[in-house]
């Protein structure tokens, strides 16, 4: 069998919630990736997307993942702003399933919004129903598919539910340009999760912008 070449292997590695976040970023888009992880996300941008990405992570472990990419990656703590960045300096600004592990999550908001014309968000939505339904009839903090982690063992810390979610983009001036609620598998949803998101999205990505009503 014919080996894939190494362009098809990076298409075909996303899992779908990053695919999801990947198809808002425009062609050719200065992209700063907060809290970049392995770097598979902006490694894809860059080579499929002609993208000029940049991550940022703190973890010695995604660090090291990036730079054996190849991508491009800062170290920094978001939880304490990005001073060394200049306002407007990136196209799009992405924080995908990090924000309910950060400390500060509305100035995280604030830092990427100045740097960046557009952001990105996603993350998981605790009001979707199995995880109340688990905390509820089980009594203890609820572990899936979105959410892993036991309680003593997360690195979420600000864990939210979609309205939570909206009503600090309220706060802060934000609107949405477009919302894509996700299933389970982090795929798109569809059908009923559209008329209950709070209540039946697993999770979700917001393309944001600055509301200038």
């Amino acid at each position: 069998m014919k080996s894939r070449d190494t362009a098809t292997l990076r298409a075909m590695s996303l899992r779908p919630d990053l695919d999801v976040v990947a198809a808002m970023v425009p062609r050719g888009s200065r992209v700063l990736d907060l809290g970049c992880g392995d770097g598979a996300l902006l490694d894809h941008l860059i080579h499929q997307k002609g993208c000029d990405g940049t991550g940022v992570e703190i973890s010695d472990e995604g660090f090291h993942a990036c730079v054996a990419r190849g991508v491009p990656v800062m170290v920094a703590d978001i939880d304490r702003g990005l001073a060394d960045v200049e306002d407007g300096a990136f196209d799009v600004v992405i924080l995908s399933q990090t924000l309910q592990a950060t400390h500060r999550p509305a100035l995280v908001l604030q830092e990427m919004m100045r740097v960046g014309r557009v952001g990105i968000v996603s993350f998981p939505n605790f009001g979707h129903w199995r995880l109340r339904w688990s905390l509820a009839a089980k009594g203890r903090m609820p572990v899936s598919r979105s959410l892993p982690y036991r309680w003593y063992d997360t690195p979420n810390i600000h864990l939210c539910t979609i309205r939570d979610f909206e009503s600090l983009m309220g706060a802060e001036d934000l609107t949405t340009i477009r919302r894509v609620l996700l299933d389970a598998k982090g795929s798109p949803a569809s059908g009923v999760t559209l008329r209950r998101p709070n209540l039946l999205g697993a999770g979700a990505v917001y393309l944001v912008g600055r509301d200038r009503s």
